[in-house]
């Protein structure tokens, strides 16, 4: 069975993703800050039948991604490594003037080098993969100036920009970062809290993710709602 690592798996995107793939015989390595969250999503995630790990820690800790990396390998390798894991700086978002830079080195911190360190850690399994992919989990805030989001859309805009030097570097591997779009997630609603515009359940977008799994397209960044087209 192919083996994937979902980041930030307990709730939202990273719980959805786990459970679609789980579905389709993937074996999991699920990690998220929260131990009784993440435990509950690994147990409905086992009830699809497959092998689930779930370890309890932060990526930004060097030993905890290689204990991801380690429960993958006793799994039988990693095939899929979606770094989903993310921080805003500040809960809810303020402008630039506000924004601590203990804050917006935590978002560096989860966002983008804990990424990268997560890549190095599972590199030469997916190497040996006959199929190995990373997604980057991105957002509109990395393209777009939106005021408020400027530490979590900088963080995002470098992690884009990282992992297509990584597709450059590693082309027998497919490098994505994806931009899932709006989502009705615990991460929107502490940074914008104000905002009850309704919008769309994690679930929804994840056929978009599983076409690029199916499809395999060339190394890029990918929006959501584009992959959604044409997907039934």
């Amino acid at each position: 069975m192919p083996v994937a690592i979902i980041t930030g798996a307990s709730k939202g995107l990273g719980r959805a993703l786990a459970e679609a793939l789980a579905g389709r015989g993937w074996d999991l390595v699920l990690d998220a800050r929260g131990s009784e969250a993440l435990a509950g999503t690994a147990e409905v995630v086992s009830a699809h039948g497959t092998r689930v790990t779930a370890l309890p820690g932060d990526v930004t800790d060097a030993a905890h991604r290689a204990e991801l990396v380690s429960a993958a390998w006793r799994l039988g390798g990693v095939d899929l490594l979606v770094h989903n894991a993310s921080a805003l700086g500040a809960e809810p978002l303020v402008r630039l003037e506000k924004l601590s830079m203990e804050g917006l080195r935590r978002a560096l911190e989860v966002n983008l080098v804990a990424g990268l360190g997560m890549v190095q850690e599972a590199l030469p399994l997916l190497r040996a993969s006959l199929a190995g992919a990373v997604v980057a989990v991105s957002s509109d805030a990395a393209a777009e100036a939106y005021e408020t989001w400027g530490g979590y859309g900088a963080s995002k805009a470098a992690l884009d920009h990282l992992v297509a030097v990584l597709a450059v570097e590693e082309p027998g591997l497919r490098v994505w970062a994806v931009d899932p779009g709006d989502m009705a997630t615990d991460l929107y609603a502490a940074a914008v809290p104000e905002d009850r515009e309704p919008r769309p359940e994690p679930a929804a977008v994840v056929p978009g993710f599983l076409r690029l799994l199916d499809e395999r397209p060339v190394s890029g960044r990918y929006g959501a709602p584009a992959l959604l087209e044409g997907v039934r």
